[in-house]
């Protein structure tokens, strides 16, 4: 078990004025069967937005807010406290899906949202092809294995060389990429097999060795969940399942379902992004 102190900032500095903006902020972690929300808040700058909460389609805490009043700069603060005890549990041979079973029609409307590909999860036929064989492995388990350890294999984590708005396929003609990268890049290879998969936008603690009370400088992260008789996680940019030092914030489709801030705004012109998570283990 760990228990993480987060602080998520994210700040815009306008060039002009901003008459209005309409926002949605996915910050919040989510309480489920592997960590639990201790305390959560979001806090909007300039103090006149006007802000609601609610869930998404996906279960995701959103925090929905409208500044009505000009303004020259909009910050969030995302503060939460979160228990983590993710462990994962090895693979028994009779809870594991055969391939009969992800074939069949009920596995298909039970997991219409996580089979079809999305546009950012898109591999393109290159990558079809290659990870293709692997489903001929004897079970949906094997296979997904295979393709994560194919990925770690073919992929490096490189910042700076894919933009917001690459798909899996932009990927990997790059061999690099960053975690988002990563993951739909999973998530294209897996659906690709017929393996239902997710997308897990949320936060890591950087140094496992750090010191309780020691405040870091922690990442927003991505990672994925593929279903084989029950739901796993993998972290494509460490090579390992999610642990203790993950803290999950939503899921969807794709990065576009979880974006951790977005909306449209009046004005304004350019605008310069700053954005600081720190995360301090503190049990």
């Amino acid at each position: 078990m760990t228990r993480l102190k987060i602080h998520h900032r994210t700040r815009y500095d306008y060039s002009g004025r901003v008459t209005l903006s309409y926002n949605e902020a996915r910050m919040s972690p989510l309480t489920d069967a592997q960590q639990v929300v201790l305390e959560s808040g979001v806090a909007v700058s300039p103090s006149a937005a006007v802000a609601t909460t609610y869930r998404d389609y996906w279960g995701t805490k959103v925090t929905a807010f409208d500044l009505t009043a000009p303004h020259e700069f909009l910050q969030v603060d995302a503060e939460s406290t979160v228990e983590v005890h993710r462990a994962e549990r090895p693979a028994s041979p009779d809870a594991l899906a055969g391939w009969d079973t992800l074939r069949d029609s009920a596995a298909a409307d039970e997991f219409a949202d996580w089979l079809p590909q999305s546009r950012l999860s898109e591999p393109g036929r290159e990558v079809r092809e290659a990870v293709a064989p692997f489903g001929a492995l004897p079970t949906p388990h094997e296979a997904a294995h295979a393709v994560l350890g194919w990925i770690r294999d073919h992929m490096e984590y490189v910042p700076g060389v894919t933009g917001v708005h690459f798909n899996a396929e932009d990927a990997w003609r790059e061999r690099r990429g960053v975690c988002q990268d990563l993951a739909h890049l999973g998530l294209g290879a897996l659906r690709s097999l017929g393996i239902p998969a997710r997308y897990v936008s949320g936060y890591i603690h950087p140094r496992p060795d750090a010191p309780v009370g020691e405040t870091v400088a922690g990442q927003s992260h991505a990672w994925i969940e593929w279903w084989d008789g029950e739901w796993r996680s993998w972290d494509p940019t460490n090579h390992k399942a999610a642990g203790d030092l993950h803290v999950s914030v939503a899921r969807g489709r794709d990065y576009r379902d979880v974006s951790p801030l977005k909306g449209i705004q009046s004005g304004g012109r350019e605008a310069s992004l700053s954005v600081e998570v720190l995360v301090t283990r503190v049990a």
